[in-house]
């Protein structure tokens, strides 16, 4: 027995006489009190059983059983707090979405550098698995949005100390079986029944023991024992083959799925009918789904076996299809035709369910990260409601989720999906062309459309796998499309991949100690004396560690502070402030002593730009919250010191009218000369009051965060702000711009920098004004004017060259007539621009001619254009004529241009083009 099955043997096993058993099935090992029990209790091993046959005491609802879990929990001395959003890029940068409950743990809690908000705790926390899309609606039990009830304790090994924010052992392993056990048996549940299923856990450089709980043919609840890093000298080799050892801390992390537990209770077929009764009724309905007794009775069995269609665990999914067929003595072909229906309601339930979640908590539709993901499940389930024929509104739809989750912003939600929609449609009509291109490729290379294609096309127009195969259909050819397709397409965004690399640290700083940073103690102080603590040279210049500073390092898009350090001997210029792990660096040409006693002076007046600037960006982002709604959150910024730039998730443009609404706001903010505040709170605390936007500017670190409030913003951020909202001076929106699909950039300038673009903007119109011989107030209209005039002068001039084209194809700008075998040729020189040329070769093809232009207006030109059932190629005239200038060209059989540089040689070209025409029409 290795040391890793030892970790199983838990002496509240041996003591409730549970026995360890090898599945006859699947070769699992797993502890149960059954001692004549021969498999694991899990599908495909075993079928579900609790279905008509509810599992507990009592019918539950989702709120019924999410309050029977945590009120137990509380019974036993666990702190319930509230769920956290399921956009977890909101307080930590390594993931996107929430997928278990730990993720709010993670990494601060985890690694020890800051306290868990209680110890032990119990939640309830919404997640949303983008890997189990493709399962969704066919195994029964796969929901992608769903609530994870959990309880957590953090511990750490005594022997550390006070090294972590937390000590000693809250409970382990035993207790942690016991609570589960406990559990069960409040619900009502046979204890005979439960196996608990060895399944080490691995993920993320952390790995334990882990055991899933069976009951009934039901994964309910998954005990994890996180204990373990990766190390390559570590004692436990796990199953992604990588070794590890103990770690300081060991945390249980466990989940109970409230929708199983839920189904569980009611034994309905499957767990949608539990999870949305109400709205699946009103899809089947809509959508003229009606069974007789018989089809009903054959879905309803069908539904006992669902569990074998998991793609995950099933090798093939049409075999696997016709396996539950032969079971059921029916063919596959008809359990197709009632099931798919029935799987596409209930995905469009479970989509609806996940967009409520995501649109709720504020993600907005995009091209990249949790928008991605959005767009993505958006696009699918109106591709669902499209095929499965519901007519209802998607908007109508993911409210209907929206309400019953009690969102507050169901306006926003619904205005949203709309837009999605259509744009949806507009990518479609775009996508279905190039789908029709690559069709026609391939069945002329006798090629399937393989699944790397699909996934860009997928990524590009939002074009889902069976609409290309729709029209790879017309063209005959096969289209790969993988089970697991939306999977592969949500791992492609939902990774690691979606965030930057870490850069490596310098291991000359390991040994320095953080830099005390003066800038936090008076952001108005502009000289100090420091100590030089060590001093680095750098290819083009130095790195200088003082032991305190004033000098702000970049951060939070506010670029370092500059100016001057002194000694009694010399002065060097600062040209930049960076900080590394804690420690601030000056970069300075010149380097100084080691040792020496310096004094620090930064550039006050660009220091004050900034601060203006960026006090600024908190007001534009807070006014533009108010104006475009609670959505809107920061993806972005840049301060400067003539101007900045905040870029914001949303999902409509930003017109002119809306930015001077946000402007108008922000300038009212601004002469409320309301005070900058400033505080230092416990980082749970913060959360707790004021929710997770305090991370728009990014994470930090840290027991305690520091807070910035500006009027009614609050945002947790490290940069240097101005004592009241009157010393940024007036605000002026410069720009809007969509720099991405869901990102818009707004650029503004502050305090003096906004005076300065605003006479700028005054001289501009004042030199038009002067060059249109107008005042300042007549410059739109008359421009306006202008602007039409030439237009219509354009247009004009447009008309008048088509009348001489036509008036020279009739004879009236003569060139040479020659008969090319049945049909006549000219061949002219016009010495004019190319649209003249092409209109004119256009009004001789209307003749049913020839037409051979050459211009030498620009070089030597060739137009050659051939009516229809002419023999002659015009690609291959031009590129004859244009050699014989010094040139190239080419083009269609029928219409083709060219030439080259020599124009003096265009005549004599000119006149061998009669022979060239011979030439072509004979080769």
């Amino acid at each position: 027995m290795s040391e890793l099955e030892e970790e199983y043997r838990l002496e509240y096993f041996e003591d409730n006489d549970f026995v360890r058993k090898e599945c006859s099935e699947c070769g699992d090992h797993f502890w149960t009190r059954d001692h004549d029990r021969t498999t694991c209790g899990e599908p495909p091993c075993e079928e579900y059983s609790f279905i008509d046959n509810p599992g507990f005491d009592k019918e539950l609802s989702l709120t019924e059983m999410r309050e029977a879990f945590l009120s137990f929990f509380e019974e036993n001395d666990h702190e319930r707090i509230d769920p956290y959003p399921v956009a977890a890029n909101r307080w930590r940068d390594d993931v996107l979405l929430t997928q278990a409950s730990i993720y709010d743990f993670q990494p601060l809690v985890t690694s020890g550098e800051t306290p868990p908000p209680a110890n032990p705790l119990t939640i309830s926390q919404p997640c949303i698995r983008m890997q189990d899309i493709d399962n969704v609606g066919k195994t029964g039990r796969h929901t992608m949005a769903f609530e994870m009830m959990a309880h957590h304790a953090f511990n750490a090994r005594e022997e550390v100390g006070d090294q972590y924010a937390y000590s000693g052992e809250v409970y382990w392993k035993d207790e942690t079986v016991q609570y589960c056990d406990e559990f069960f048996e409040s619900m009502g549940a046979n204890l005979e029944e439960i196996t608990y299923i060895e399944d080490p856990w691995v993920g993320g450089g952390n790995a334990g023991p882990a055991i899933e709980v069976i009951y009934r043919g039901a994964e309910l609840a998954t005990l994890v024992f996180m204990s373990m890093e990766q190390d390559p000298d570590g004692e436990y080799e796990m199953k992604d083959g990588n070794r590890y050892s103990k770690m300081d801390t060991y945390i249980v992390d466990t989940g109970y799925g409230l929708e199983r537990w839920t189904w569980m209770s009611q034994g309905t077929p499957t767990v949608y009918e539990a999870v949305y009764p109400e709205m699946i009724s009103f899809l089947k309905e809509n959508a003229g789904i009606d069974h007789t007794d018989e089809e009903a009775e054959l879905v309803h069995r069908a539904s006992k076996l669902a569990g074998h269609m998991d793609i995950d665990e099933a090798e093939d999914m049409e075999a696997a299809r016709d396996n539950i067929a032969e079971k059921l003595d029916v063919s596959t072909t008809r359990l197709e035709d009632l099931l798919e229906p029935l799987e596409d309601i209930y995905a469009i339930a479970d989509h609806c369910r996940t967009l409520a979640y995501m649109l709720g908590d504020g993600i907005v539709p995009s091209n990249v990260g949790t928008g991605y993901l959005a767009r993505m499940v958006l696009r699918r389930t109106k591709r669902l409601c499209d095929n499965v024929g519901v007519d209802a509104p998607l908007d109508e739809l993911v409210d209907m989720q929206a309400e019953r989750l009690d969102y507050k912003n169901r306006d926003t939600i619904r205005d949203i999906v709309r837009t999605e929609v259509e744009k949806y449609r507009e990518t479609l009509d775009q996508g279905g062309r190039r789908v029709r291109r690559l069709a026609r490729e391939h069945a002329e290379e006798g090629e399937p459309i393989p699944t790397e294609k699909l996934v860009e096309l997928y990524d590009s127009h939002g074009l889902q796998p069976d609409m290309v195969q729709e029209i790879a259909d017309e063209f005959g050819v096969a289209v790969e499309v993988p089970d697991d397709f939306y999977s592969i397409v949500a791992d492609r965004h939902d990774s690691g991949q979606a965030f930057e690399e870490e850069v490596e640290e310098d291991d000359r700083l390991a040994d320095l100690p953080k830099t005390e940073r003066l800038y936090y103690e008076d952001q108005y102080r502009t000289d100090f004396e420091a100590v030089v603590l060590d001093v680095f040279e750098r290819e083009d210049g130095y790195d200088v560690v003082l032991d305190q500073t004033m000098f702000y390092p970049e951060g939070g898009g506010q670029p370092g502070d500059r100016g001057t350090i002194s000694t009694d001997e010399k002065t060097v210029q600062v040209e930049d402030t960076t900080i590394e792990n804690g420690v601030v660096l000056h970069r300075t040409e010149e380097a100084v002593g080691k040792g020496d006693i310096v004094r620090g002076q930064i550039d006050v007046e660009r220091r004050r730009r900034l601060m203006r600037h960026h006090t600024a960006t908190h007001i534009v982002v807070h006014a533009a919250r108010q104006v475009l709604g609670d959505h809107v959150r920061q993806a972005g910024a840049q301060k400067g010191t003539d101007s900045s730039r905040i870029d914001v998730r949303h999902y409509e443009r930003i017109d002119r009218e809306t930015a001077k609404e946000i402007e108008l706001l922000a300038n009212d903010i601004v002469m409320e000369n309301t005070t900058i505040q400033q505080e230092w709170p416990n980082r749970h605390e913060a959360e707790e009051e004021f929710g997770f936007d305090l991370y728009q500017g990014g994470i930090p670190g840290g027991t305690n965060i520091r807070l910035i409030h500006v009027a009614e913003d609050v945002q947790a951020c490290g940069g240097t702000h101005v004592r009241r909202t009157g010393d940024v001076g007036a605000i002026k929106i410069l720009n809007t711009e969509r720099v991405q699909d869901g990102v818009e950039r707004i650029t503004f300038a502050a305090g003096d920098a906004a005076i300065e673009a605003t006479q700028e903007a005054e001289d501009d119109l004042r030199a038009a004004a002067d060059t249109l011989d107008v005042s300042t107030e007549e410059v739109p209209e008359t421009a306006e004017r202008f602007f039409r005039e030439w237009k219509e002068r354009g247009k004009t001039i447009e008309d008048l060259k088509e009348q001489l084209a036509e008036a020279r194809a009739s004879g009236g700008g003569g060139g040479e007539e020659v008969t090319v075998g049945d049909t006549a040729a000219v061949v002219q020189r016009i010495d004019a621009d190319m649209d003249e040329l092409r209109a004119t070769a256009n009004a001789l093809v209307e003749e049913g001619k020839i037409a051979v232009i050459g211009s030498g207006a620009d070089g030597a030109t060739f137009v050659v254009a051939v009516p229809e059932g002419s023999d002659v190629n015009a690609g291959d005239v031009v590129s004859e004529l244009a050699a014989k200038v010094g040139g190239g060209g080419g083009g269609p059989p029928d219409f083709a241009q060219g030439g080259g540089p020599d124009a003096d040689r265009l005549d004599e070209a000119l006149e061998d083009a009669p022979d060239v025409l011979q030439q072509v029409q004979n080769a």
